[in-house]
Protein backbone atom coordinates (compact mmCIF):
# COMPACT_ATOMS: atom_id res chain seq x y z
CA UNK A 1 0.00 0.00 0.00
CA UNK A 2 0.87 3.59 -0.26
CA UNK A 3 1.06 6.15 2.71
CA UNK A 4 0.35 9.81 2.93
CA UNK A 5 2.83 11.41 5.40
CA UNK A 6 4.85 14.40 6.26
CA UNK A 7 8.19 15.68 8.32
CA UNK A 8 7.29 18.44 10.24
CA UNK A 9 5.00 20.11 7.49
CA UNK A 10 6.96 19.12 4.54
CA UNK A 11 5.33 16.94 1.85
CA UNK A 12 8.88 15.71 0.42
CA UNK A 13 9.38 12.26 2.22
CA UNK A 14 12.01 11.37 -0.47
CA UNK A 15 13.81 13.88 1.44
CA UNK A 16 13.84 12.86 4.92
CA UNK A 17 13.83 9.03 4.42
CA UNK A 18 15.34 6.33 2.41
CA UNK A 19 13.59 2.88 1.76
CA UNK A 20 14.44 -0.15 0.43
CA UNK A 21 13.81 -3.73 1.03
CA UNK A 22 16.60 -4.19 4.11
CA UNK A 23 16.38 -0.89 5.97
CA UNK A 24 14.81 2.43 6.17
CA UNK A 25 16.67 5.36 7.01
CA UNK A 26 14.27 8.57 8.79
CA UNK A 27 15.86 11.82 9.61
CA UNK A 28 16.15 12.69 13.40
CA UNK A 29 14.14 15.68 14.94
CA UNK A 30 11.17 15.04 13.31
CA UNK A 31 7.74 14.74 15.00
CA UNK A 32 6.15 11.01 16.52
CA UNK A 33 3.35 11.07 14.28
CA UNK A 34 6.49 10.63 10.97
CA UNK A 35 8.36 7.84 12.40
CA UNK A 36 5.05 5.77 13.72
CA UNK A 37 3.58 5.59 10.18
CA UNK A 38 6.55 4.09 8.91
CA UNK A 39 7.43 2.03 11.83
CA UNK A 40 3.74 0.50 12.05
CA UNK A 41 4.23 -0.67 8.10
CA UNK A 42 8.01 -1.38 8.28
CA UNK A 43 9.30 -2.58 11.67
CA UNK A 44 8.28 -6.11 11.90
CA UNK A 45 10.11 -6.79 8.16
CA UNK A 46 13.20 -4.03 8.38
CA UNK A 47 14.71 -1.97 10.74
CA UNK A 48 13.48 1.66 10.73
CA UNK A 49 17.27 3.90 11.72
CA UNK A 50 16.62 7.56 12.73
CA UNK A 51 19.87 9.15 11.13
CA UNK A 52 21.37 12.28 10.33
CA UNK A 53 24.23 12.62 7.26
CA UNK A 54 26.69 15.34 7.77
CA UNK A 55 24.95 17.03 10.69
CA UNK A 56 22.04 17.53 8.44
CA UNK A 57 18.50 15.39 8.13
CA UNK A 58 17.99 15.69 4.31
CA UNK A 59 19.19 11.67 5.14
CA UNK A 60 17.21 10.88 1.26
CA UNK A 61 19.37 13.20 -0.75
CA UNK A 62 22.43 12.74 0.78
CA UNK A 63 22.37 8.52 0.56
CA UNK A 64 21.87 5.91 -2.26
CA UNK A 65 21.15 2.04 -1.34
CA UNK A 66 19.29 -1.22 -1.68
CA UNK A 67 18.77 -4.35 -0.15
CA UNK A 68 22.49 -5.26 -0.72
CA UNK A 69 24.39 -2.02 0.67
CA UNK A 70 24.07 1.70 1.74
CA UNK A 71 27.06 4.37 0.17
CA UNK A 72 27.02 7.65 2.29
CA UNK A 73 29.05 11.00 1.20
CA UNK A 74 32.45 11.99 2.73
CA UNK A 75 31.22 14.60 4.86
CA UNK A 76 29.42 11.74 7.25
CA UNK A 77 30.93 12.03 10.36
CA UNK A 78 32.59 8.91 12.47
CA UNK A 79 29.99 9.01 14.53
CA UNK A 80 26.69 8.81 12.05
CA UNK A 81 29.18 6.13 10.11
CA UNK A 82 29.17 3.80 13.16
CA UNK A 83 25.50 4.13 14.72
CA UNK A 84 24.64 2.95 10.86
CA UNK A 85 27.05 0.17 11.10
CA UNK A 86 25.57 -0.21 14.11
CA UNK A 87 21.86 -0.17 13.09
CA UNK A 88 22.23 -1.98 9.06
CA UNK A 89 21.32 -5.85 9.06
CA UNK A 90 25.03 -7.80 8.93
CA UNK A 91 24.27 -8.48 5.18
CA UNK A 92 23.76 -4.70 4.31
CA UNK A 93 27.31 -3.03 3.42
CA UNK A 94 28.22 0.51 3.84
CA UNK A 95 30.85 2.09 2.26
CA UNK A 96 31.67 6.28 2.58
CA UNK A 97 32.48 7.72 -0.69
CA UNK A 98 34.44 10.74 -1.94
CA UNK A 99 32.16 12.42 -4.51
CA UNK A 100 31.75 15.35 -5.92
CA UNK A 101 28.45 14.85 -6.65
CA UNK A 102 28.25 14.58 -2.74
CA UNK A 103 24.00 14.44 -2.97
CA UNK A 104 23.86 10.71 -3.73
CA UNK A 105 20.07 10.40 -3.84
CA UNK A 106 19.84 13.20 -6.43
CA UNK A 107 22.41 11.65 -8.88
CA UNK A 108 22.11 7.91 -8.44
CA UNK A 109 18.65 5.56 -8.62
CA UNK A 110 19.17 1.88 -7.63
CA UNK A 111 16.83 -0.96 -7.36
CA UNK A 112 18.15 -4.68 -6.43
CA UNK A 113 19.98 -5.05 -9.80
CA UNK A 114 20.19 -1.99 -11.75
CA UNK A 115 21.54 1.61 -10.65
CA UNK A 116 20.79 4.82 -13.15
CA UNK A 117 23.36 7.50 -12.69
CA UNK A 118 24.39 11.14 -13.43
CA UNK A 119 26.15 11.27 -16.78
CA UNK A 120 28.97 13.10 -14.93
CA UNK A 121 29.84 10.54 -11.79
CA UNK A 122 32.77 9.67 -11.63
CA UNK A 123 34.14 6.35 -12.52
CA UNK A 124 35.45 5.30 -9.21
CA UNK A 125 32.39 5.95 -7.85
CA UNK A 126 30.53 3.76 -10.55
CA UNK A 127 32.90 0.98 -9.70
CA UNK A 128 32.07 1.28 -6.05
CA UNK A 129 28.01 1.70 -6.35
CA UNK A 130 28.88 -1.86 -8.42
CA UNK A 131 30.91 -3.36 -5.49
CA UNK A 132 28.75 -2.32 -3.00
CA UNK A 133 25.08 -2.13 -4.10
CA UNK A 134 26.05 -5.54 -6.47
CA UNK A 135 24.18 -3.70 -9.62
CA UNK A 136 24.56 -3.03 -13.33
CA UNK A 137 25.13 0.98 -13.88
CA UNK A 138 23.65 3.02 -16.67
CA UNK A 139 24.58 6.83 -17.10
CA UNK A 140 21.56 8.43 -18.33
CA UNK A 141 18.93 11.22 -17.85
CA UNK A 142 15.37 11.33 -18.12
CA UNK A 143 13.78 13.69 -19.77
CA UNK A 144 16.96 15.56 -20.20
CA UNK A 145 17.79 16.34 -16.55
CA UNK A 146 20.93 14.96 -15.74
CA UNK A 147 19.38 14.22 -11.71
CA UNK A 148 18.20 10.82 -12.09
CA UNK A 149 17.48 10.00 -8.47
CA UNK A 150 15.42 13.16 -8.51
CA UNK A 151 13.42 12.66 -11.48
CA UNK A 152 12.39 8.27 -10.97
CA UNK A 153 11.78 5.89 -8.14
CA UNK A 154 12.79 2.59 -8.73
CA UNK A 155 12.31 -0.94 -7.19
CA UNK A 156 12.49 -4.45 -8.72
CA UNK A 157 8.61 -4.41 -9.27
CA UNK A 158 8.68 -1.20 -11.73
CA UNK A 159 9.38 2.90 -11.62
CA UNK A 160 7.47 6.05 -11.86
CA UNK A 161 9.30 8.76 -14.02
CA UNK A 162 9.38 12.18 -14.69
CA UNK A 163 6.13 13.24 -16.57
CA UNK A 164 8.06 14.18 -19.23
CA UNK A 165 9.77 11.93 -20.76
CA UNK A 166 9.20 11.03 -24.21
CA UNK A 167 7.51 7.51 -24.85
CA UNK A 168 10.18 6.53 -26.83
CA UNK A 169 12.39 7.34 -24.50
CA UNK A 170 10.37 5.62 -21.31
CA UNK A 171 10.20 2.33 -24.11
CA UNK A 172 13.91 2.15 -24.08
CA UNK A 173 14.63 2.73 -20.35
CA UNK A 174 12.30 -0.03 -19.38
CA UNK A 175 13.58 -2.38 -21.78
CA UNK A 176 17.56 -1.49 -20.14
CA UNK A 177 16.17 -1.87 -16.70
CA UNK A 178 13.70 -4.90 -17.30
CA UNK A 179 11.33 -3.80 -15.17
CA UNK A 180 7.50 -1.41 -16.58
CA UNK A 181 8.48 2.39 -16.15
CA UNK A 182 5.39 4.76 -16.10
CA UNK A 183 5.27 8.50 -16.01
CA UNK A 184 3.68 10.32 -13.44
CA UNK A 185 3.72 12.72 -10.61
CA UNK A 186 3.81 13.11 -6.87
CA UNK A 187 2.35 15.85 -4.20
CA UNK A 188 -0.63 17.36 -6.66
CA UNK A 189 1.79 17.79 -9.95
CA UNK A 190 5.42 17.69 -8.84
CA UNK A 191 7.88 16.45 -11.18
CA UNK A 192 10.48 15.92 -8.73
CA UNK A 193 9.57 12.13 -7.99
CA UNK A 194 12.38 11.29 -6.21
CA UNK A 195 11.83 13.85 -3.44
CA UNK A 196 8.43 13.52 -2.79
CA UNK A 197 7.90 9.79 -2.87
CA UNK A 198 10.09 6.33 -1.09
CA UNK A 199 9.09 2.77 -2.40
CA UNK A 200 9.95 -0.28 -2.19
CA UNK A 201 8.65 -4.12 -2.93
CA UNK A 202 5.50 -3.51 0.03
CA UNK A 203 5.35 -0.45 0.99
CA UNK A 204 5.23 3.14 -0.31
CA UNK A 205 5.43 6.35 1.21
CA UNK A 206 4.39 9.60 -0.26
CA UNK A 207 3.23 13.57 0.64
CA UNK A 208 -0.13 14.10 2.13
CA UNK A 209 -0.75 16.40 -1.38
CA UNK A 210 -0.59 13.22 -2.99
CA UNK A 211 -3.61 12.82 -5.23
CA UNK A 212 -6.00 9.78 -4.87
CA UNK A 213 -5.24 9.43 -8.99
CA UNK A 214 -1.42 9.99 -8.11
CA UNK A 215 -1.80 6.92 -5.42
CA UNK A 216 -3.53 4.76 -7.95
CA UNK A 217 -0.74 4.77 -10.38
CA UNK A 218 1.69 4.33 -7.51
CA UNK A 219 0.29 1.63 -6.56
CA UNK A 220 -0.27 0.02 -10.06
CA UNK A 221 3.33 0.27 -11.36
CA UNK A 222 5.07 -1.08 -8.64
CA UNK A 223 2.64 -3.92 -7.71
CA UNK A 224 2.02 -2.69 -4.30
CA UNK A 225 -1.92 -4.09 -3.79
CA UNK A 226 -0.19 -7.68 -5.02
CA UNK A 227 2.94 -7.48 -2.08
CA UNK A 228 1.92 -8.39 1.19
CA UNK A 229 5.03 -8.05 2.61
CA UNK A 230 8.57 -8.97 2.29
CA UNK A 231 7.62 -12.56 2.86
CA UNK A 232 5.32 -13.05 0.53
CA UNK A 233 7.00 -14.77 -2.31
CA UNK A 234 8.96 -17.17 0.19
CA UNK A 235 5.74 -18.23 1.83
CA UNK A 236 3.58 -18.44 -1.29
CA UNK A 237 6.92 -20.78 -2.88
CA UNK A 238 6.71 -22.88 0.45
CA UNK A 239 2.93 -23.21 0.36
CA UNK A 240 2.92 -24.39 -3.20
CA UNK A 241 5.60 -26.92 -1.69
CA UNK A 242 3.94 -27.92 0.59
CA UNK A 243 0.30 -28.97 -1.68
CA UNK A 244 2.97 -30.61 -3.75
CA UNK A 245 4.26 -32.96 -1.35
CA UNK A 246 0.89 -33.71 0.29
Amino acid sequence: MAFRVQFEGNNEVGVFAKLTNSYALVAIGGSENFYSVFENELSEAVPVIHASIAGCRIVGRMTVGNRHGLLVPSTTTDQELQHLRNSLPDTVRIERIEERLSALGNVVAANDYVALVHPDLDRETEEIIVDTLKVEVFRQTIANQVLVGSYCALTNQGGLLHPRIAVEAQNELSSLLQIPLIAGTVNRGSEVIGSGLVVNDWSAFCGFDTTSTEISVIENIFRLNEAVGPNAIQSSMRQSLIESMT
